[in-house]
């Protein structure tokens, strides 16, 4: 099984297909299996980096955890081991910290940026309160049923909202204020994403009971020049209740914005 040292842990990685390089960056309910409806997919166009993020799946975190803090820097870790200079990231709910972290601290690397299910860190204080009133709002379902999928889609298909749930329990179990933010803190990354220069493609289930689809359209606007795509009849997982149409809108997002030095040859993107 593959493992990279990084940054003071193990990191669990899988390298499929060939092409320009992108990285898959799982949700805090997934690990590298969530992937498994995009991988042959993208493999037949691209190099596909899937991993565990630090305390997920097979990647154990330090005695001293780091924990989020240091997704980012696992992700840089990860890609020099691969010796992959440039990549696209996809990147899912918490993903999207990776992602935007990753891309931030290390400009030119990244040469498009799709973020499912996140804000990748955009926000105003519209967003803020439609954050607030959102999580104010009753139940939508029992205890028992995941957030993360929409209520038809997992009515409709009890056997994908079992394996979802299996997949997710692979993982350790998490405090739940892992992916709280600290609290006071009132930064945006809007400004910094649109210096970036990256091209980015936000996309949201119009269902998404965990994340209120209109933070993500304020975050879009916010980001000058990004894209936003909302999905019909979806809810948060969007890559996991329509993959299909998921998989067919990156490809054709990062079809159209590969820079020609990474998509020229065979294993383009790295050094």
């Amino acid at each position: 099984m593959p493992f990279a040292s990084v940054n003071g842990t193990e990191v669990y990685y899988e390298v499929h297909g060939d092409g320009p390089a992108v990285v898959f960056a799982h949700g805090s309910g997934g690990n590298h299996l969530a992937w498994w409806q995009q991988v042959p997919y993208f493999a037949e166009h691209y190099t596909c980096v899937i991993f565990d993020h630090r305390s997920f799946g097979l990647t154990a975190d330090e005695d001293e955890p780091k924990g989020r803090s240091a997704f980012a820097d696992d992700l840089k870790g990860l890609l020099d081991h691969l010796d992959i200079e440039r990549a696209a990231v996809v990147a899912h709910s918490m993903g999207g910290r990776t992602g935007v972290g990753f891309t931030l601290r290390n400009p030119g690397r990244v040469w498009a940026l799709v973020l499912s299910g996140s804000n990748g860190g955009a926000v105003n204080d519209d967003a803020r309160a439609v954050r607030e009133a959102h999580q104010q709002l009753p139940p939508d379902r029992p205890p028992s049923m995941l957030r993360a999928l929409s209520l038809g889609f997992a009515e409709a298909n009890p056997e994908m909202a079992f394996l979802y749930r299996q997949l997710m329990r692979l993982n350790p179990k998490h405090e739940p204020d892992f992916l709280a933010v600290p609290q006071g803190f009132r930064g945006s990354t809007h400004e910094r994403l649109t210096d970036s220069g990256v091209p980015i493609l936000y996309i949201v289930g119009d269902e998404d009971a965990l994340i209120a689809p209109r933070t993500i359209e304020i975050a879009s606007s916010l980001v000058t020049r990004s894209k936003l795509v909302t999905m019909t009849g979806a809810g948060h997982s969007v890559y996991y209740e329509q993959p299909a149409a998921f998989n067919e809108l990156v490809h054709r997002f990062l079809a159209k914005v590969v820079p020609p030095g990474v998509a020229e040859g065979s294993g383009a993107g790295r050094r």
